[in-house]
């Protein structure tokens, strides 16, 4: 099953999340005030829209994800290859090669993961 759509702001949001969890709603609130400058009411509409798709799940005032940081890093990096790279990994590769400077460490960990079938 596909993970659900997480927009940016949404995304910046489980960052404070995935890195507290589980937490308080209304600590999650504070946190969201001092690194996003969000309101407390805004803070709570993203819980409530991030609930109603699956993200997080939000009982007794506690705030828990549902889908992980790799789970959503997948999800957005599968939709970037569909909608940009037409699902092509050399494509994509050569690309990022071309604005990314890469290492020889860098060229051999490529190696190993592609050789482990991305184990």
């Amino acid at each position: 099953m596909a993970s659900p759509k997480i927009f940016e702001s949404e995304y910046r949001f489980c960052l404070i999340l995935w890195e507290r969890e589980p937490i308080r709603s209304r600590d999650l609130a504070e946190l969201c005030k001092a690194r996003l400058g969000w309101s407390k009411t805004t803070t709570y509409t993203v819980i409530k829209r991030l609930s109603d798709r699956g993200v997080v799940k939000s009982e007794n005032a506690v705030v828990t994800s549902l889908v992980s940081k790799d789970e959503a890093q997948v999800a957005e990096l599968d939709e970037l290859m569909e909608k940009r790279f037409e699902n092509s990994l050399p494509a994509f590769i050569a690309a990022f090669a071309k604005r990314q400077s890469l290492s020889e460490e860098d060229i051999d960990a490529l190696r190993r993961i592609i050789e482990k079938g991305g184990e």
